[in-house]
């Protein structure tokens, strides 16, 4: 049973990947045509497949019938066209997953996520791909389709069940999960990704049912390379890494933070369009520190504290090694919730080599200065009129602070040592000050500037007076009513960004912003909030999410790269 028709699912788009009766390998293509034999109906061998040196499908014979399929000569193997943002030829010598290639037809086209339409198939796609009588008779549209699983998912009143709802679609029927995210982008974003999204890695190990991403541990030291040929799609352009240790405000979840990954490169198909075939999300798993996870019996990850120094340099060395080697140069690697002491040296020893990218680094800082940009029309001022008080000196925090300084000093051509001036620092010991530079980590040296100790978060607000308070410390209701309070004293809009994820640890609700700045504040969260009504007016939050589309502008990754 085999079967590619010029009409049919892959909309010439070339073969399947998906596991099928008539498996057969594919090494590397010799100068003459490979002919491979398949079993037809009835296991004898009348049907054959001949494919061209040059990757373009020229005949199917069936029972002396013959059909062309016309498939363009800039498709790859795995389907889709050639992407401008990629070269494919980087990987043109690449086997696939990890040594075979085959044609999905019937019962095994159901099971293939990529390809399977469920009762979207018409009649004509029945017969050319044997499933008749394997679904039941009616044909109903994907928007149908789009209908009844909104209704199924709104029944739910769990968020993660949702979720998991979400992630079975996605490992069934990918074309109708990005529809449903895609038309239903507002309600369904904050159960694939932030807020629900922590709650599924916390969890991740009671949840999880089929792999969506790659696992690379300790084990895979040494054939890291091997391991990225067994995932079944070659032209890889965006991959989303995370090491576990520090995901979202959460902390360490180690081998199950791998939802974060699954969950951003979902919305970077969705939103930024983005191939999903061309989106690989990886966990790199050297173990944890988080007891309860050590002592869960459900946990997926390695049961061992976290690898340090020179071990986790070697591993994380041959990954991205093998990454540019099995992929190409041109291949983005997203770095994602690593913790501070691995954030700043990973971006630094490889962003002169690897077309890398860190998000808690440059990506919020990124959309955090085009919020307070947008914030800047309702208050008034440029950026250099106002000054900054961030809680917590992280990743996140440290990376929109220099962003802000480098647009402060760009803007009036200010010394950037001057524009850091503008913006203040709290972490978990006080206000970073001069007094305290020999025992900052290096990142938080910049931010030194000449004032006295202060310890409390008010203190510091009455201290420096901001029009600005940002929050990243992950710690949630920091921002408590004295602190919005005296915002609101010093400033007739002043400017609130709770940026730490998920809503538990928001550093303060919308509803407790607008109540307590008596609805004078310009808020925006990290996490979503339901509108606020306060005193007859109707106020609704904004959210600070990295759009993927900006995520791969190119001169947008050339900066970050610079930067």
């Amino acid at each position: 049973m085999i079967s590619l028709h010029k009409s049919c699912f892959l909309n010439n788009t070339g073969i399947s990947g998906s596991s099928s009766p008539f498996s057969y390998k594919l090494k590397k293509l010799p100068p003459a045509s490979l002919k491979v034999a398949a079993l037809g109906p009835n296991r004898d061998r009348n049907n054959s497949v001949v494919i061209e040196n040059s990757n373009t499908l020229k005949e199917i014979r069936e029972e002396g019938t013959s059909s062309v399929a016309d498939v363009n000569s800039n498709s790859t193997v795995t389907g889709g066209d050639r992407d401008v943002y990629y070269d494919d030829a980087a990987t043109e010598d690449q086997l696939v997953t990890p040594w075979s290639i085959s044609v999905a037809s019937g019962y095994s086209l159901l099971r293939d996520p990529h390809h399977n339409k469920g009762l979207a198939f018409t009649e004509k796609e029945r017969d050319a791909h044997y499933l008749r009588g394997l679904l039941p008779p009616t044909v109903i549209s994907q928007e149908l389709q789009v209908k009844k699983m909104m209704r199924s998912i709104r029944q739910y009143q769990v968020p993660l069940q949702k979720y998991m709802a979400m992630m079975d679609l996605q490992e069934t029927n990918e074309r109708l999960f990005y529809k449903l995210l895609i038309d239903n982008v507002e309600e369904l974003l904050p159960v694939v990704y932030t807020p629900t999204v922590g709650e599924a890695c916390q969890k991740y190990g009671s949840i999880f049912r089929r792999p969506q991403g790659l696992f690379i541990s300790l084990k895979e030291k040494g054939k890291i390379h091997e391991v990225l040929r067994n995932w079944p799609q070659k032209n890889i352009q965006v991959i989303v890494v995370t090491d576990g240790e520090r995901i979202l405000g959460l902390g360490d979840l180690g081998c199950q933070g791998m939802g974060i990954p699954i969950g951003k490169l979902s919305l970077y198909t969705a939103l930024g369009g983005v191939r999903p075939s061309a989106c690989l999300p990886v966990t790199i798993d050297v173990g944890t520190n988080n007891e309860q996870l050590l002592n869960d019996e459900f946990y997926i990850g390695l049961r061992q504290r976290r690898a340090t120094g020179q071990e986790y340099a070697e591993l994380m060395h041959e990954f991205m090694t093998a990454v540019k080697q099995t992929y190409g140069e041109k291949v983005l690697i997203q770095f994602e919730d690593f913790a501070n002491h691995n954030a700043f040296d990973l971006l630094a020893k490889y962003g002169t080599t690897h077309l890398v990218f860190n998000d808690d680094i440059q990506g919020t800082a990124s959309v955090v200065l085009a919020g307070l940009v947008a914030a800047l029309k309702v208050v008034g001022g440029t950026l250099a009129d106002h000054r900054f008080l961030f809680l917590g000196a992280g990743e996140a925090g440290t990376g929109i602070a220099e962003l802000i300084a480098l647009e402060i000093s760009k803007q009036t051509n200010m010394p950037l040592d001057e524009a850091r001036k503008k913006i203040w620092l709290v972490d978990s010991k006080g206000l970073i000050v001069k007094s305290r530079i020999d025992s900052l980590q290096h990142f938080k040296k910049p931010w030194a500037h000449d004032h006295e100790p202060i310890k409390k978060l008010v203190d510091a607000v009455n201290g420096i007076k901001p029009t600005v308070l940002i929050g990243t410390s992950g710690v949630g209701r920091t921002f408590t009513k004295e602190v919005v309070e005296s915002m609101a004293a010093l400033n007739d809009k002043p400017i609130i960004f709770s940026l730490s994820n998920p809503t538990s640890q928001s550093e303060c609700t919308a509803e407790e912003a607008y109540t307590w700045s008596q609805g004078r504040a310009i808020f925006a969260s990290g996490s979503p909030f339901d509108p606020v009504e306060y005193e007859g007016r109707l106020f609704v939050p904004g959210q600070v999410i990295l759009v993927p589309k900006v995520v791969l502008t190119p001169s947008l990754v050339k900066f970050c790269a610079e930067g």
